[in-house]
């Protein structure tokens, strides 16, 4: 009896050895073969597109979609704003863009911001605000730029209370940040505001990028984000964008018309919303096609009306403040009867001439002469391109005709 116990024994635990081998060699196969979603992305891709949605009670503070180039180390930061109006087939109705986030949850408010702006976005991360007070802490704080002291009680009796000047602030601090209103203060100044925390949060993950992306410390961090990536993944897109040079990072945000539907006002993408599609699409190849110097500031326009048409020149403006330039001046020009529409290139970079001209569909660019420093002479614009725009221009782009194809 005994020999046929040892004997029942020895098989029992052969196949329990059996089993830890198959399991193991099984785990081993898995990790071999399992895929990077981040690599994988990047190689159909070569910019990473995020959608960062900060959240309190179900209610988006911000939503952005934040693109960024490897290689260079440049971002773009898209802002959608919460009062984006359209027909959403997911909501069978014209309402705010941040109604789906309430009612259908962060993949439905994904998939319609990718058809909003006609691309697809592999990665988002769901940041809620008591977590991400958390975070901040956890983070030492986000930098931000206050610009006159903050001193308002609610009605309820609360009191928020900020430093004025360029400070450091805990998470308790960042709450108020993003919270607070005054009576005086408009819808942008508080869409501004918050897109400053995200640049914080951006520019934190850089500096503190040796203690995040510790193998033993990430889980901690990851735990206070909700991410359609698992957790080996979400280090990867942390590895990849904690890179970036938060200081060259400026937000854009979408123009639109206002229009008043149901008692809300909504927000309505210009051009029956092709225009975010192209002001993302610029984002994206103007991060990997522009050198470095091409990125790291904003470029001056002046913009001329050469039609009778009334307020061309100030609509154009607010189209192209859209794709992050900016613009000193809209004038009259000198006729308004100018068939063709041209871009006077002031500094001599053809490049970000051809890219401006990309955007309206104009190859009429005109390079001003630039004589050598030697010289001493220099421009006597203090813009660095000019646009007159012809009765080709339709308000967004250049009719093909002529020298304009």
């Amino acid at each position: 009896m005994r020999l046929k116990r040892n004997v029942n024994n020895r098989g029992a635990l052969f196949l329990v050895l059996i089993f830890v081998i198959i399991v193991g060699v099984a785990t081993f196969i898995a990790m071999s073969l399992r895929v990077d979603t981040v690599d994988e992305s990047l190689k159909n891709d070569s910019v990473i597109k995020t959608l960062f949605v900060m959240e309190d009670k179900d209610q988006v503070l911000f939503t952005d979609i934040f693109i960024y180039y490897p290689v260079s180390q440049r971002g773009a930061l898209i802002n959608i704003l919460g009062n984006t109006g359209a027909i959403f087939q997911s909501l069978g109705r014209v309402d705010r863009i941040d109604a789906i986030y309430t009612e259908k949850g962060i993949e439905v408010y994904k998939a319609e911001i990718e058809k909003l702006i006609g691309q697809p976005i592999p990665f988002y991360v769901e940041m809620n605000m008591a977590k991400f007070s958390e975070l901040t802490d956890m983070l030492g704080g986000l930098r931000v730029f206050v610009p006159a002291p903050v001193d308002v009680k609610t009605d309820e009796g609360e009191r928020w209370l900020l430093p004025s000047g360029a400070v450091n602030l805990d998470g308790d601090k960042i709450t108020t940040y993003l919270t607070y209103s005054k009576n005086e203060e408009s819808e942008g100044e508080i869409d501004d505001r918050r897109q400053n925390v995200m640049i914080a949060f951006l520019s934190a993950l850089n500096r503190s990028a040796s203690q995040l992306l510790n193998k033993k410390s990430f889980p901690l961090y990851a735990g206070k984000l909700k991410s359609n990536l698992e957790e080996d993944d979400l280090y990867s897109l942390f590895s990849e964008i904690s890179n970036v040079d938060a200081e060259r990072l400026v937000p854009q945000t979408i123009t639109g018309s206002r229009r008043l539907v149901d008692g809300k006002v909504l927000l309505f993408p210009l051009y029956d919303g092709q225009l975010i599609k192209d002001v993302v699409k610029q984002a994206s190849n103007a991060l990997v096609a522009l050198d470095d110097t091409s990125v790291n500031r904003i470029y001056v326009l002046e913009i001329q009306n050469g039609t009778t048409v009334q307020g061309l020149a100030r609509n154009t403006a607010a189209l192209l403040k859209s794709t992050g330039y900016d613009v000193l001046s809209t004038i009259n020009a000198e006729s308004s009867d100018v068939e063709k529409t041209q871009i006077i290139n002031h500094i001599g970079n053809a490049e970000i001439a051809k890219n401006l001209g990309d955007f309206i569909r104009c190859t009429n660019i005109i390079d001003e002469e630039i004589k050598p420093e030697s010289e001493g002479a220099e421009s006597n614009s203090n813009v660095d391109f000019t646009i007159i725009l012809g009765s080709d221009f339709d308000g967004r782009y250049v009719k093909n005709s002529g020298g304009n194809k």
